[in-house]
Order: structure tokens, then sequence, then C-alpha cells
């Protein structure tokens, strides 16, 4: 729902980047934050894999193809440097 509303709110290539790179934040943030392995699996994998829509940017040509896969790699590393001062 989150994904959706988000879509809503920005659309076309700037909603998927927006949701990619937010995601993959929230990803480091949770690397930073979680001990557990399997919780860190479970909601990075499960939750977070399903907020982010990596396969959907792919499906057309625009400069999110390039531009996401670099922003998100970026956004999961500051957000695990934020957690890990």
């Amino acid at each position: 729902m989150a994904r959706y509303g988000l879509s809503l709110a920005v659309s076309g290539a700037w909603g998927l980047f927006v949701i990619n790179v937010l995601g993959s934040f929230l990803i480091g943030v949770l690397m930073g934050t979680v001990p557990r392995p399997l919780v860190r699996a479970f909601f990075g994998v499960g939750v977070l894999g399903g907020f982010t829509t990596f396969s959907s940017y792919a499906a057309a040509w625009s400069w999110a193809l390039l531009a996401t896969p670099v922003c998100a790699v970026a956004a999961a590393f500051l957000g695990l440097r934020v957690t890990r001062r």
C-alpha cells in the first residue's frame, strides 16, 4: 500500500526512482539496526523487497534505468552508515 501511495504521489520514472532509493535506504537502516539475521531477512527481503520495484524500472528505457541502481546502492550504504556511527 505504501508503494502504491507513493506511485500516486510521484508518477512515472520519478516515482519508481523515489520508491527504489527510499527502499534501499531503509534496507541499509535495517541492516545496521537489527542484529538477528532471520529478522533482517524477513523484513529486508519480504517487506522492503516487496516495497521496492526494481523489476518495474527495467521495463522501459529512461534515465531511471541508469540512475536507479547507482543511487540505490548509495542510499543503502548511507542508511547503514547512519545507523553504525
